[in-house]
């Protein structure tokens, strides 16, 4: 699902060159023109995919719109740019966005080579493969000789290359630039597998003819932790994007929602009082109110909301928390605390 372009060296001069015009920061540029501009998929059902009116919704447009809330205390502040894999990394680079929460997997060379930071991980995925049930295969090790559809320009390529080369099976890719090309070409018949992030497979089988034809195996062939980015060299900002997560993962530990979240204003927990801004000042220490959090939770949820509503188990994808459920559930979702 992430489309994970293959990151260039670019060079530390681009990097540098996408800095903010005439040395104002991001939040000060952001500030100027009233919105965030924020990097998006081109349609994801359940991260970020518009509706026919062009509604944008999923967990990473709430990222985008709990950025918002915090800058602005309004969530709808934000415009969203539809990216390709092959585009994102340069519209962020360039100053096109000022976020990217477009299910993008953070991985070393990217985090040291492009110029950008990784805000942290807000779904923790991987990949896999879906078929047809008729193609009569339980196993990813059944492939040997198969055609397989994926985005061009992904390491969703290389993947598939280690997994079927460590298992000593020919293959065939047949790769498309964008993801709807992708499944349109899988749903056509034009190749056997369709590959990408898991998450990714339960979103796009919905665009299927024939959605309850196709499986998805159950091998698990790498690790994708996706999440936002933003440039290097813009630490506030950077401390902006990494606290906005970090207050929709501290909100729902806390059991603070958008429903409570007034009454819970007068909670005699310290942690809570920090993080809706009731005790401290620990907005001001990343240049926003103090109730920068509060603005967060009360118009965009926690992440259990966030993850509920749009990709949960009463969902047309239909996924469990599993490994994102928070530290304290059995999962990997950790926030460090407001203090």
């Amino acid at each position: 699902m992430s489309n994970k372009f293959l990151p260039l060296v670019i060079g530390a001069a681009m990097g540098v060159a996408a800095t903010t015009a005439a040395g104002a920061t991001t939040l000060e540029d952001v500030k100027a023109k009233g919105f965030i501009q924020c990097g998006v998929s081109q349609g994801l059902p359940g991260f970020s995919n518009p509706d026919a009116q062009g509604n944008w919704t999923g967990i990473d447009v709430d990222y985008c719109r709990a950025m918002a809330a915090a800058v602005f205390g309004d969530a709808s502040a934000v415009k969203y740019t539809p990216l390709s894999a092959k585009e994102r990394f340069t519209a962020l680079q360039s100053g096109e966005v000022d976020v990217l929460s477009r299910n993008t997997t953070w991985t070393m060379s990217r985090d040291t080579q492009l110029g950008l930071n990784f805000a942290g991980v807000n779904y923790y995925d991987c990949q896999g493969f879906m078929v047809r049930k008729d193609l009569g295969v339980t196993s990813a090790l059944e492939l040997s000789g198969a055609s397989v559809c994926t985005n061009t320009g992904t390491t969703t390529e290389l993947n598939v290359a280690d997994y079927f080369r460590a298992n000593n099976m020919p293959y065939e890719i047949v790769a498309f630039e964008k993801a709807d090309e992708v499944v349109a070409a899988y749903d056509a018949g034009r190749c056997d597998v369709y590959t990408t992030d898991a998450s990714g497979l339960y979103a796009q089988r919905l665009k299927l003819t024939n959605p309850g034809d196709h499986m998805v195996l159950p091998e698990i062939i790498s690790k994708e932790p996706l999440g936002p980015v933003v440039r290097q060299g813009d630490d506030e900002w950077f401390n902006i994007a990494k606290w906005t997560l970090n207050a929709m993962l501290n909100a729902e530990e806390l059991g603070v929602t958008s429903e409570n979240v007034d009454e819970m204003k007068s909670s005699d927990n310290p942690s809570i009082k920090r993080l809706l801004g009731v005790e401290g000042a620990f907005g001001e220490a990343i240049g926003l109110p103090n109730d920068w959090a509060y603005a967060i939770i009360k118009n965009v949820g926690n992440y259990e909301e966030s993850f509920n509503a749009n990709v949960g188990p009463d969902t047309p994808l239909g996924i469990s928390r599993g490994v994102n459920a928070l530290w304290n559930d059995g999962g990997f979702m950790y926030a460090p605390p407001v203090r």
